[in-house]
């Protein structure tokens, strides 16, 4: 038997994920076979079973993968705005264009929602608390009205997930998307503290 290196597994687990991701965006989860996507990775079914189980492992993995990646550019929107309140307008809306893109629309919207059940319990708690640091630290500003600032968190981050789904869903992608971001600025009007 050939042991494999450290690298060479590190290796062939990321050559699985950017398989899967191109795959999985091409052409959706139910219609993607193992037998393509290791062809077209050029490794075996025993490497996606070593290092993910089974397709559906596989899938959450990518998943978690572009949900970290999403959480890295909602930080870097909040992180280049003027003010901390643009950064959270900016950030939610960009939660919500980001419903367009084939990748977030196909793989994290809808397969694994059909799939996974959606987000995993971590994931869905690191983004209410990270929403939660961001409404703490406004209503310490005196910008955002006092509140449970996890229980704003949770809120708004469900109709952000809901709203995503339904954009993500429809035929009018755009459209809907227009409207969303309309619904979200109204929602986000009504924390402000009133001067």
């Amino acid at each position: 038997m050939v042991r494999r290196t450290r690298a060479e597994m590190e290796e062939t687990r990321a050559t699985l994920l950017a398989t899967a991701r191109r795959v999985f965006t091409e052409h959706g989860y139910a219609d993607t076979s193992m037998d393509d996507l290791t062809a077209q990775a050029k490794l075996t079914r025993g490497a996606l079973y070593h290092h993910f189980g089974d397709k559906k492992g596989l899938l959450a993995a990518v998943v978690e993968q572009i949900d970290t990646e999403t959480d890295q550019r909602l930080q870097a929107i909040s992180d280049a705005a003027e003010d901390d309140w643009e950064g959270f307008r900016s950030r939610c809306r960009a939660y919500l264009e980001m419903a367009l893109e084939p990748e977030i629309q196909r793989i994290v919207l809808r397969d694994a929602r059909a799939v996974l059940g959606g987000a995993s319990p971590e994931s869905q708690r690191d983004c209410v608390e990270s929403m939660q640091r961001l409404i703490d630290k406004l209503m310490k500003q005196g910008v955002v009205e006092e509140a449970d600032s996890q229980a704003l968190a949770s809120l708004i981050y469900g109709s952000l997930a809901e709203a995503a789904f339904w954009i993500a869903d429809g035929e009018d992608s755009r459209g809907r998307l227009t409207r969303g971001i309309d619904a979200l600025e109204l929602l986000l009007r009504g924390l402000l503290v009133k001067r």
